[in-house]
């Protein structure tokens, strides 16, 4: 598996892309900065897109997506997958032809350039070769993490934005992962903000990462707030952790 990381970051700055994850050219985890980055062949070629929850950071490439394609006169179609709730706000307050047209209609309803398809938390998609399954995370609204495992049994579980959700790490403790993509937003000094607003700092990483009967091979640093990232630093290098890393735009995994 090849992961390619456009975006990773906690906050919007120059150099600093919002979240979304492309494996193997064609399907997304989140779209907060795709087509700000990637041109339009690599656009074009995404098919399906899975998203954690529904705030703008993790959303906002999907509208100038559709637009693209209309405008390039593409036929490209997107499916678009999350839990019931986050399919309903994206519909209700973002694809409403008041906000932004309603390209779940657009060509026609019939043939639409958008397919929402809503999930439930612990049953599997099969697509493209690979099965994922969401699975429910702490966060402020609605939102899930994504398990994902290739034919050859390599696994990866991507957690969007969260907070401490041990329940998570319990449903998939018997799936050894390759490879852990965590939300670390803050530093250990704002836990209380973290906690707040459901997000993890390198403190509360360790303590999480201490709930695994088996540690993640690999664990991948993502959402990190730009304005403290070398605190950030410091202080995930101080856990001493093996195999711990904080990406950046750009990074290439390869589980």
């Amino acid at each position: 598996m090849k992961i390619n990381v456009i975006g990773c970051s906690g906050a919007e700055f120059p150099g600093h892309n919002a979240p979304a994850f492309l494996l193997d050219e064609e399907i997304l985890f989140d779209a907060g900065s795709l087509t700000s980055t990637l041109n339009e062949k690599a656009q074009m070629k995404i098919r399906n897109i899975f998203i954690t929850h529904a705030h703008l950071d993790h959303i906002r490439s999907i509208p100038f997506l559709a637009d693209n394609i209309v405008v390039g006169k593409k036929h490209t179609k997107i499916t678009l997958f999350s839990i019931s709730p986050v399919i309903r706000t994206i519909k209700k307050h973002l694809f409403n032809s008041a906000v932004w047209p309603d390209f779940t209609i657009i060509p026609n309803p019939g043939d639409a350039i958008l397919n929402l398809v809503a999930l439930k938390a612990g049953e599997p998609v099969i697509l493209d070769g690979y099965t994922i399954t969401p699975h429910k995370v702490n966060h402020t609204v609605p939102a899930v993490g994504y398990l994902v495992e290739d034919i050859k049994g390599k696994r990866f579980f991507y957690t969007g934005d969260t907070g401490p959700t041990a329940g998570t790490w319990k449903k998939i403790k018997n799936n050894r992962l390759d490879c852990l993509i965590i939300d670390v937003s803050f530093p250990n000094s704002m836990g209380e903000l973290a906690l707040k607003t459901g997000h993890l700092t390198p403190e509360l990483l360790r303590k999480e990462i201490g709930s695994f009967d088996q540690a993640p091979e690999h664990i991948y640093i993502t959402h990190p707030k730009p304005q403290y990232i070398m605190t950030i630093k410091k202080q995930i290098a101080a856990l001493r952790m093996k195999n711990l890393t904080i990406l950046k735009d750009g990074d290439i995994i390869r589980v």
